[in-house]
This record gives structure tokens, C-alpha cells and sequence, in this order.
């Protein structure tokens, strides 16, 4: 199931967006001091970046699941964006049909509890 597992926002200070960002979602810092997580539910995390555009991350169960929705996604209007990617990327970039990027990321590399980092950060 394809989900926003993340919206990341671009901000000048980390700990003072946290800072912001945590009082006024009731989110909580999460391991990553970069993310903060819904202190109830199953909202998306919010990941700050200094360096990164506003987006956001989709995430799926498996590399079949996200290939699939890729293409899904290709039939929708979305288009795939040449990107450098690293080559143990579990991300692929696409854009809406506004040109806006997003990132469908892969989440079955990371273990259990392990926040899912930031795709296009990693390779900008």
C-alpha cells in the first residue's frame, strides 16, 4: 500500500524547525534528530532539511510494491525524473504533473525502527 511516509520541509535551522514544528504538530524527536514522529496515531513523520526541497516521500513494503506503484503512478501523469542515483538507492524520483518531485521509497532495506532517510537529500 502506497502511503506519504514522510513530508520533508525545508528549513534554515533544524533544532529551531523541531523546535516549532514538534510544539505545533505534538510530534515527537525521533532517534534521527532530524525527524520527528506523531506522538499518537500513524500520521506521516516530518523530516527537516536544510539542504533539500519541501516533498514528499512515499513509501512501500517491498521493491516489487514500489516498482508497481511507479508505474502506477507513470500512468497517472507522473513522469520519472533523470536523477544521479546512488547505487544503493531505495528511492525513485518522479514528478506530478505540475512538476512537482516526489520520492517512492522502498522501506523493506530498513529494519525495524530504523527511519527511512531522506531520498533526494542523499543524493543533491
Amino acid at each position: 500500500m502506497l502511503r506519504i511516509g514522510a513530508i520533508v520541509l525545508n528549513v534554515s535551522d533544524t533544532e529551531r524547525g523541531s523546535a516549532f514544528w514538534s510544539a505545533a504538530l505534538g510530534y515527537e524527536r525521533s532517534t534521527n534528530p532530524d525527524f520527528l514522529e506523531p506522538g499518537e496515531g500513524t500520521a506521516p513523520s516530518v523530516h527537516l532539511d536544510q539542504s533539500d526541497r519541501t516533498h514528499l516521500d512515499l513509501w512501500t513494503d517491498s521493491a516489487e510494491e514500489q516498482h508497481a506503484q511507479v508505474e502506477r503512478l507513470v500512468t497517472l501523469g507522473a513522469d520519472r525524473v533523470d536523477w544521479d542515483y546512488p547505487e544503493d538507492a531505495d528511492f525513485v524520483v518522479l514528478t506530478d504533473p505540475d512538476g512537482t518531485l516526489f520520492c517512492v521509497v522502498d522501506t523493506s532495506a530498513h529494519s525495524a525502527g530504523e527511519q527511512t532517510g531522506d531520498a533526494t537529500a542523499r543524493t543533491e
